[in-house]
């Protein structure tokens, strides 16, 4: 799979690499443009990881939280800071317990996308898939856009294939 049929990850120069289901920054001009006009600081976040930045990305995540403790979306990159560094059983715990919360809202794929990553990335892949076919499932339904579900569908095709390889 080439480059240009990487998933887009949501922000504008990153997208998300097939064998890792990570996101990368694959265009370094066009994601430093996209975040000198952000003023949200999940994006930086979100950009650092990409980046492999996983110190940086947990301090501007702490940081953030002060100022918004209940954003799903700042907990979700919590839970991505702790994937990256490799404290997989907090991360899915901090998921697991976001689910509840956006049960029945446009998040819940999302957030069910973001479990089976952590999963993906702990070697769980049957686990995984499951997430990633709930939240491919709950896309399509929605009606979410085609690049959400091309990438919920390259995510559950790639935990398939390492969980049959088990």
């Amino acid at each position: 799979m080439g480059l240009k049929d990487w998933p887009s990850a949501g922000f504008p120069g990153t997208a998300v690499n097939p064998d890792t289901l990570l996101a990368e920054v694959v265009d370094d001009e066009a994601c430093d443009e996209a975040l000198a006009r952000s003023e949200d600081p999940a994006d930086k976040i979100f950009v650092l990881l990409a980046r492999g930045l996983t110190g940086e990305a947990a301090e501007a995540a702490a940081r953030a939280r002060l100022t918004d403790p209940e954003s799903v979306r700042l907990q979700v990159l919590d839970a991505e800071v702790l994937r990256s560094s490799r404290n997989f059983a907090r991360a899915e715990a901090i998921l697991r317990g976001l689910l509840p919360t956006v049960a029945g809202t446009p998040l819940e794929p999302w957030v069910l996308q973001q479990k089976g990553k952590v999963l993906f990335s702990n070697g769980q892949f049957e686990a995984a898939a499951k997430s990633f076919a709930a939240a491919l499932e709950l896309r399509v339904a929605a009606g979410h856009d085609a690049s959400a579900i091309y990438s919920a569908t390259v995510s559950l095709t790639r935990a398939l294939d390492q969980a049959e390889r088990e």
